[in-house]
């Protein structure tokens, strides 16, 4: 590690703070003496000339180009690096469009190289504590410190902490939105000890995630300035999809064949993470120092593997490819919950509170910190809810059984004039008495078999004694339907009595009267 500018015998806050730029004025690091860089030329097929010197070297074994997949560069302005192993017998060549690019990859592939080989406590002591980080806590109106953040060691970016963790022993909730019941913090960034070849950029990095969610910092996360207030507003967003059969989606990861190396909530993200690094396990001998370790794996480095960074590169590019079948086994869980963050800024502290401020601060922090603070070495963040309402999106099935019912039933009534009453009908006409039809016909043919077996001397006697006059009378046992009905014979038409013809002698006149009455006799004339 001295190689780093600093030993890793001594804790951190045991060292003294020294500055980069006061060690580049008298002994240059071993680092810029050691990067090996290499300009590539077009015309130069295996050969290389030194950055520095311009010496040609002959470059043999396998060449990686980075820079050639993605984005059409020049190639006669290629950087790059060789990495050999201990005896120098395989090498491996990186190329890169650029020579920043070239020194960052040459610097962060040692580090991850070193790192492998530290114990975790060692680690630990060399970033920066809770209380070296958070210099002020403030929540919901009231105070907080260090015992509310639990630490999380992250492989690249050193000592991490999580506030409100599941595993703290008190859980702070606030019941009321807006930025003062959000939480407050001033963090201290000592950009003295920052390294110049694998950090650019001076500030911190926040993420908001799940209690019980792997925080993926190097992926996704807001990065807040130094000497300026941060301000983020969340608003919760929860999602649930539907599972089988309408998506292939999982509830917890359980059916998943695949071992979660996180120890943290399932996700797509941890599933595919975990299936790549088992398969750099699988095919390269070690694990990616990046990420945690998978059982019985032990991290890369040189000394051991030579040319993992070479099965890293070909693996991923693989893993893009979607050639390690990860993509095929992992699926997307059912709920998931995001956060939209809104994010502002200003200038803090302003000219005329800089003073007494940072006078504050750097006597608050005498014990933990032996200089004068600066305000480039502090970061002001505010994070709050903007509302307590929380947007739920649910997925629901665009049509369902009684829907698909209900809408067939619609167009039948639309276009047919038909309802379900008549569907039934129809069903108990065609399909009903159909087979009750059948069925009688078999009874009845039972019936006939076990008659002429009882009587076996007069076989057809039954049957030629019944229905000979009247086949209405048929005898059966069963009630009669009214298909059964329908083959009745019609019944006899009965005789109305008639009516005798008339005798017509009776339509003669007679005379009633043998004499006319003298008085009804008309007079005669003369």
């Amino acid at each position: 590690m001295s190689l780093y500018g600093f030993s890793e015998v001594k804790p951190r806050k045991h060292r003294e703070a020294g500055s980069w730029s006061s060690t580049w004025e008298n002994v240059p690091p071993k680092f810029h003496n050691l990067v090996p860089l290499l300009v590539f030329s077009e015309n130069e097929k295996d050969q290389a000339r030194d950055f520095v010197t311009g010496r040609k070297r002959k470059i043999s074994g396998n060449i990686i180009h980075k820079a050639s997949n993605v984005i059409h560069v020049h190639e006669s302005k290629l950087v790059g690096f060789q990495l050999c192993s201990n005896d120098t017998s395989d090498c491996a060549t990186y190329t890169f469009s650029s020579g920043i690019n070239a020194i960052q990859e040459w610097y962060k592939l040692h580090y991850m190289n070193i790192m492998a080989q530290v114990p975790l406590e060692k680690k630990i002591n060399m970033s920066y504590s809770a209380e070296e980080l958070l210099l002020t806590c403030f929540f919901d109106g009231m105070s907080c410190d260090a015992r509310n953040f639990t630490l999380f060691h992250h492989p690249m970016y050193g000592n991490c902490y999580t506030f409100n963790n599941r595993e703290n022993a008190t859980i702070l909730s606030t019941s009321m939105g807006g930025s003062e019941h959000g939480l407050q913090v001033i963090l201290y960034v000592n950009e003295e000890e920052y390294n110049p070849f694998l950090v650019s950029s001076t500030g911190a990095k926040v993420l908001v995630h799940r209690q019980n969610e792997y925080p993926f910092i190097e992926d996704v996360g807001t990065e807040i300035e130094t000497a300026m207030s941060t301000s983020i507003g969340m608003h919760l967003t929860e999602s649930f999809k539907l599972s089988e059969p309408y998506s292939q989606c999982t509830e917890d990861g359980r059916d998943v064949p695949m071992n979660n190396i996180y120890k943290a909530a399932y996700s797509l993200q941890i599933c595919l993470y975990s299936c790549f690094q088992m398969k750099m396990v699988e095919k390269c001998g070690c694990a990616q120092y990046s990420q945690p370790l998978p059982p019985a794996a032990n991290y890369c480095n040189y000394q051991q593997h030579p040319n993992w960074m070479y099965c890293y590169y070909q693996l991923y590019q693989a893993f893009i490819q979607e050639e390690l079948g990860c993509q095929s086994v992992c699926k997307e869980t059912c709920s998931f919950k995001e956060w939209a963050l809104t994010t502002s800024l200003a200038r803090w502290p302003s000219e005329v509170s800089e003073k007494w401020l940072l006078s504050v601060l750097t006597w608050d922090q005498g014990q933990q910190i032996n200089k004068k603070l600066n305000k480039t070495d502090l970061a002001k963040l505010l994070i709050f809810y903007k509302d307590l309402n929380q947007r739920s999106i649910v997925e629901s099935p665009a049509n369902s059984i009684e829907m698909l019912l209900s809408n067939f039933g619609g167009q039948l009534g639309l276009w047919m004039s038909c309802s379900v009453v008549c569907v039934i009908e129809i069903i108990e006409v065609f399909f009903i008495d159909f087979f009750s039809i059948i069925a009688r016909r078999q009874w009845q043919k039972a019936k006939e078999w076990w008659a002429r077996k009882q009587d076996p001397s007069c076989p057809e006697a039954s049957s030629s004694q019944q229905g000979q006059d009247n086949p209405a009378l048929s005898i059966d046992d069963d009630l009669p339907t009214f298909t059964s009905a329908m083959r009745l014979p019609p019944a006899p038409e009965p005789q109305v009595p008639g009516t005798p013809p008339p005798r017509y002698n009776t339509l003669r006149l007679e005379r009633t009267f043998s004499q006319q009455l003298t008085d009804t006799q008309l007079p005669t004339e003369s």
